[in-house]
């Protein structure tokens, strides 16, 4: 990693050195939406059932990701602090503890989906022989390897951390060629290629997930410069426990809270499956559909969180108010052009992945009602971002899961109203609005304490 790739985040014009670093890691998180939009257009054309499938399939996969975060936001606010106080030795030990801690949960988590997969979707009471094998076959090649998912993620969050948010990039686009590619080839079956299906949509994620991992170790054995925190770094056993504690004492809130919130989603996967496998199909398409704004938001709170994670190292918490209100701004106005998206134009975009008439509309009513909190989730992820820069993250957990946990109490309560499968969506967004507006008093009460 050359020095031309590291901004430099604690001197220089807050908002070019916020745009430089924000740009390619909102561009990786498009990316990353393209990459699982591609999935879900070219599983549509399977049908519904196979739509829900994945989903749930995918669901567990997700809820992995729990315990990746807990790696990566340990090891990457780790790293920017260090980075901040300017001792480079104690930012490459804080990473290599990260990913030794992620390698092991990868393959714990791998062993532990691929012995009881038939167990772990029979819990969605999916009630469609077709629907759960599809699950059965995505769950099993996605979670049993999902090693690959967890390392590319820790890496990405490393170099974030010292300021590249370029390799990244580069990495998740020849991953989404790949991907884009490998799709239709299997899914379909195209020429030589045999027609797998949902296995298809299976091995192209992992397969371009594997090309992505490499891209990020050559972009680190390629490096001759010395800058990289990542060279040298071995998942040999470190001496001292104090980096592991480290990692977790950052990460653990962060890998709670994804993985309660995720729980929380599975309830509320069981309560939408009561109304058939297009409700299913709907909400997991819709969450893809959702990610356009999501995975922008989460792109910029990572860049949010080095920045603030580097200055408050640094000793300079009034750049890093100053960095926040500049991001609040640029977030929530990039909110609000998703919110008129999917207002005015639902019916478009569902048809881009539904085919029948009753999923479209199902579909159609999702977008309306979710699309009227997308400025407030957006502005909700950055202030994340921002207050686990500064070793936040157990507040962020508590407010994260009493807020949406409440989503489980509002849904029961709106979907016995004449609002049925709507009040769910509704659930959501008073949430998720909730959520916005809590965030984003939270993080000038903290600021205004640090100041004091």
């Amino acid at each position: 990693m050359s020095k031309s790739k590291q901004v430099n985040l604690i001197d220089g014009p807050i908002l070019r050195s916020l745009v430089t670093l924000a740009m390619p890691i909102m561009a990786s998180s498009f990316l990353n939406t393209v990459y699982s939009i591609t999935d879900m257009a070219w599983i549509g054309m399977l049908g519904s059932k196979a739509v829900a499938g994945v989903g749930v399939g995918g669901m567990y996969v997700w809820l992995s990701q729990g315990l990746s975060s807990l790696a990566r936001m340990g090891g990457q606010v780790n790293v920017a602090q260090s980075v901040g106080r300017g001792r480079r030795d104690e930012a490459g030990q804080y990473a290599r503890a990260a990913l030794q801690m992620v390698a092991v949960f990868g393959v714990v988590f791998a062993l532990i989906s691929v012995v009881f997969t038939d167990e772990l979707v029979a819990l969605f009471h999916l009630g469609d022989e077709e629907t759960v094998q599809c699950a059965l076959a995505y769950m099993r090649i996605t979670c049993g390897l999902v090693i690959f998912s967890y390392l590319t993620v820790v890496l990405t969050g490393i170099y974030t951390a010292q300021g590249d948010s370029r390799t990244p990039l580069l990495a998740n686009f020849i991953g989404l060629i790949i991907n884009m590619i490998m799709d239709p080839l299997l899914i379909l079956g195209v020429g030589v290629f045999p027609r797998l299906e949902v296995v298809g949509a299976a091995v192209a994620t992992v397969l371009a997930q594997l090309i992505v991992m490499l891209v990020l170790v050559i972009g680190i054995l390629r490096d001759k410069s010395g800058n990289n925190v990542l060279t040298g770094v071995s998942l040999q056993r470190l001496s001292g426990r104090q980096y592991y504690r480290g990692v977790c004492r950052i990460g653990t809130p962060t890998a709670i809270q994804g993985t309660v919130y995720c729980m929380i989603s599975m309830v509320l996967t069981r309560m939408v499956a009561a109304f058939g496998p297009g409700a299913v199909a709907v909400q997991r398409v819709g969450g893809q559909v959702e990610a356009i704004s999501w995975n922008t938001a989460d792109g910029f709170a990572a860049a949010m969180n080095a920045f603030a994670a580097q200055n408050y190292g640094a000793g300079q918490m009034e750049r890093v108010r100053r960095g926040y209100r500049i991001s609040f701004w640029t977030i929530a106005i990039w909110g609000g052009v998703i919110t008129l998206l999917f207002i005015l134009f639902p019916g478009q975009i569902s048809r881009v992945f539904f085919h029948e008439a009753e999923a479209i509309g199902i579909s159609a009513n999702y977008l309306r009602i979710i699309g009227i909190s997308e400025a407030f989730m957006c502005v909700e992820l950055m202030t994340v971002g921002a207050l686990s820069g500064l070793g936040r993250t157990k507040l962020c957990s508590v407010i994260s899961i009493l807020l949406t946990g409440s989503r489980i109490p509002l849904a029961i309560v709106l979907s016995v109203t004449p609002l049925a499968l709507n009040g769910v969506w509704w659930a959501l967004t008073i949430s998720s609005v909730m959520k916005g507006i809590v965030f984003t008093s939270t993080f000038k009460i903290v600021t205004r304490e640090k100041r004091t």
